[in-house]
């Protein structure tokens, strides 16, 4: 991912976005056309996984950096809540058609076909036709010949000074470790069984919470957008006490042993954790540079998803000892610790920090 980020700022975000969606493009036709062929195997999904998440490296880099290339800044809030909110949507959107698309060509888990997954494969392979062509209509984003000067390596790590020497901002990159440490794990692993083990719906039940995750995010996402920016003083206290509230909530799910109090739980994470995402992002990209955007959008994603692994591996080996206190230590946890950034001084003065364009303004004067 931070090589990704290292060749948007190379070549341009919309090229390094062509560019993966085109090794998409054939990497998911290539699956297709072996599991309608029904000579799929057990490696060629390594192969197909391992090609996939190389590619995927260079494009999310790219596709949160060409988001302050393609508004003026003061729409950039609103734009993430688009890209993050219609992301979001696709992400429930995309398995319900899939399914019923599956179920629809007679795959069942009484009678497997292969035949309803290769049709799956073959529309996703469309879709990344479409994004190519969407992408092929975007003006192009201006190269940066600064970017280009300099070999990959100290490319990166001209990206990582400028992270460490900003306080906020690294402080930053080590909360967003911390939160998804404290997070991920509990949420990706404890919902389930807790739909399974406490509540009589199952898998339904496990669907519903899902939903009602993504409509909060949705909605926490469009609040941010369209209600008034936080005051300069108090910026920290919304962005960084939503993602206390969403700990709150975490903590409470694992006191939950009835489906209506566990949709309104996963309703409240959604809505905080969305408000908060995009507030922090949108803070982010008005204060980087765009010649180190990409690289500097790699270091910050590749902070957040480091320790997923970790936390799903610590979730899985604890959720078998008691899924209660794995909820309560993960939520407890992400609530105190996003309590506690906000007594540092640089993250309770995030609001005063000045944008790239006031940066230059003040420079210019």
């Amino acid at each position: 991912m931070i090589i990704g980020g290292a060749y948007t700022d190379r070549l341009s975000p919309r090229r390094v976005m062509l560019l993966s969606n085109a090794v998409r493009l054939v990497a998911v036709s290539l699956l297709a056309g072996a599991v309608l062929e029904g000579a799929a195997q057990l490696w060629m999904l390594y192969a197909f996984a391992l090609v996939f998440g190389i590619a995927d490296a260079f494009f999310f880099p790219a596709q949160t950096s060409i988001v302050p290339a393609l508004v003026p800044s003061e729409q950039l809030g609103q734009a993430n809540a688009i890209v993050q909110g219609t992301a979001q949507l696709s992400v429930f959107l995309g398995p319900a058609v899939a399914g019923i698309m599956i179920a629809a060509l007679g795959s069942s888990a009484a009678t497997p076909s292969t035949q309803g997954l290769g049709v799956a494969f073959v529309v996703d392979a469309l879709s990344f036709l479409a994004s190519l062509a969407t992408l092929w209509l975007i003006r192009r984003v201006a190269q940066t010949a600064a970017a280009q000067a300099t070999s990959v390596v100290s490319a990166i790590g001209e990206a990582v000074r400028f992270i460490w020497n900003w306080p906020s901002m690294r402080l930053i990159v080590v909360l967003s470790m911390l939160l998804n440490l404290l997070i991920v794990g509990p949420v990706e692993v404890g919902m389930p069984v807790l739909a399974y083990a406490r509540l009589p719906e199952g898998a339904a039940a496990f669907g519903t919470i899902t939903a009602l995750f993504g409509l909060g995010s949705l909605i926490g996402l469009g609040a941010a957008a369209a209600l008034p920016a936080p005051r300069p003083a108090l910026f920290s206290t919304f962005a960084i006490g939503a993602i206390a509230l969403a700990g709150v909530f975490l903590a409470l799910m694992g006191t939950v042993f009835s489906t209506l109090p566990a949709l309104a739980v996963a309703f409240g994470i959604g809505v905080t954790l969305g408000f908060s995402n995009l507030l922090t992002m949108t803070w982010i990209q008005r204060r980087v540079p765009g010649t180190l955007m990409g690289r500097v959008m790699s270091v910050l994603m590749l902070g957040s998803l480091g320790l997923v692994p970790v936390s799903e591996f610590i979730a899985g080996v604890f959720v078998q000892v008691n899924l209660t206190g794995l909820l309560l230590v993960g939520g407890g946890g992400m609530a105190v610790v996003a309590l506690i950034s906000l007594l540092s001084p640089a993250i309770r003065s995030m609001g005063h920090e000045p944008t790239i364009e006031q940066s230059g303004s003040a420079a210019a004067a």
